[in-house]
C-alpha cells in the first residue's frame, strides 16, 4: 500500500486490517504515536487524516485511503502546530509525556478550524484525549497562548 504520511509517499508492507497505529509504529518506525487504551477512549493514538483526528488504533490501514496522515513527526509543518509546540514548552505543559501527542494533534485540528477558541471549544475538542497526569489547565493554557501567538 502506499499511504501518504507527513507530506511524503510512503510504501507500507501491512495488512489492508492492520490497525494505523501499528503501522505507524511497528512497520514506519513512527513511535511518536503512542498505543493507550485500544479502544479509541483515551486518545493516545490520535493522529490526523486530511487535517481531522482520528484515532490510530481504531483505523484500518485500508481506510486511509489516499487521505494525508499528519503524526507528532509532522506536526511542525503547521504554523499551528510550532505555535502550540512553543506554548507547550514555555507552559511546560507535559507531566509524564505519553498522551502529548494525540493532545497537540488534536489541538492543532482545532485551531486551524476556530482560531480564537472559547475555554467551551477547548473542551468539546480536546474532551477524547486524556491525560492521567491532569494537565488539562497547562493545555487550555497552551491552546489559548498558541491562537494568540
Amino acid at each position: 500500500m502506499k499511504l501518504n504520511i507527513n507530506g511524503k509517499p510512503v510504501d507500507v508492507a501491512a495488512d489492508p486490517d492492520m490497525p494505523l497505529l501499528w503501522a505507524l509504529r511497528d512497520v514506519l518506525g513512527l513511535t511518536g504515536t503512542k498505543f493507550g487504551c485500544g479502544a479509541g477512549f483515551c486518545g493516545a493514538c490520535t493522529v490526523q487524516l486530511d487535517g481531522q483526528p482520528v484515532r490510530g488504533c481504531q483505523t484500518p490501514v485500508s481506510a486511509v485511503g489516499t487521505a494525508q496522515i499528519t503524526t507528532i513527526e509532522g506536526l511542525s509543518a503547521s504554523a499551528w502546530g510550532r505555535k502550540l509546540q512553543d506554548a507547550w514548552v514555555a507552559l511546560d505543559v507535559p507531566q509524564c509525556g505519553y498522551c502529548q501527542a494525540g493532545q497537540l494533534l488534536a489541538a492543532e485540528a482545532l485551531l486551524r478550524t476556530t482560531p480564537k477558541p472559547s475555554d467551551a471549544d477547548i473542551d468539546a475538542a480536546m474532551s477524547g484525549n486524556l491525560c492521567r497526569c491532569a494537565t488539562y489547565t497547562r493545555i487550555r493554557a497552551a491552546i489559548k497562548q498558541a491562537a494568540a501567538a
